[in-house]
């Protein structure tokens, strides 16, 4: 069980995230849905203390940490637990597909490199590259280098997967590849949290949908709840309007 109580955040004053609590079973997939600006990928930042959250805290299983007194010694234990896929891949670009994946598993894990290296193909593998082992980042293509960066996180096997808009950056044709990897992971039981555009998406992999709005949980359900029969004003308001716009 995964439990975010409180969490806060607020920029020149203006609270982006005002006062979440989030329960997450053991591979469940939550997405979060909402407006531009609504506080999505402030909340993940926040878990993965890449933004310092003025109040709150997390608990994943008997690990707890409060995000007013987090150590040094906490943010790193933190981060070998949760795992981030980011919009724009952020791999190293002289390093190839396989290296990428290595890398955390050597440095942070302490693996030794053949182990590294059995963990990275099999990943790889999952998510369809294992013929693009070895070719660097700007031989691939969007989609791919998505999916190595997916593979990269998985690799950790961290006990949540927080992916930030993870097909925002792609053209359209390269989205299904990396969905379906994302989706297959979720079937393995892999526990999440998303944020993402495509509603479609959202609809088909989340267990768990939060509509978020001006750094409130407005409206909490399963997909079917939230996306057909939403019961506030804004939530109805928005996936009319998603509707009219993008169906």
């Amino acid at each position: 069980m995964i439990k975010i109580t409180n969490l806060t955040k607020a920029f020149s004053n203006q609270k982006v995230l005002d006062g979440l609590d989030v329960a997450i079973k053991k591979g469940e997939v939550l997405a979060l849905v909402g407006a531009s600006g609504a506080g999505k990928s402030t909340f993940l930042r926040s878990l993965n203390y890449l933004e310092q959250a003025d109040y709150g805290s997390i608990a994943i299983d008997d690990f707890k940490v409060d995000f007013q007194k987090i150590s040094r010694e906490e943010v790193l234990e933190l981060r070998r637990k949760l795992a981030m896929v980011f919009q724009q891949f952020n791999l190293f670009e002289r390093r190839t597909a396989l290296e990428n994946v290595k890398e955390g598993l050597k440095v942070v894990k302490k693996l030794p490199d053949t182990e590294a290296t059995k963990i990275a193909k099999e990943e790889l593998a999952k998510v369809g590259l294992s013929d693009r082992e070895n070719h660097y980042p700007r031989h691939l293509s969007g989609g791919q280098k998505q999916r190595v960066a997916l593979a990269r996180a998985l690799a950790m096997k961290p006990d949540v997967l927080l992916l930030d808009e993870p097909t925002s950056a792609l053209d359209p044709e390269l989205v299904g590849e990396v969905e379906k990897s994302i989706a297959d992971a979720a079937k393995a039981g892999q526990t999440m949290i998303l944020v993402s555009h495509d509603m479609n998406f959202v609809y088909q992999v989340a267990d768990k949908v939060l509509f978020l709005d001006k750094g409130r949980i407005l409206e909490a359900g399963t997909p079917e709840e939230i996306f057909k029969h939403p019961k506030e004003a804004r939530t109805k308001e928005f996936f009319a309007n998603y509707t009219k716009t993008y169906i």
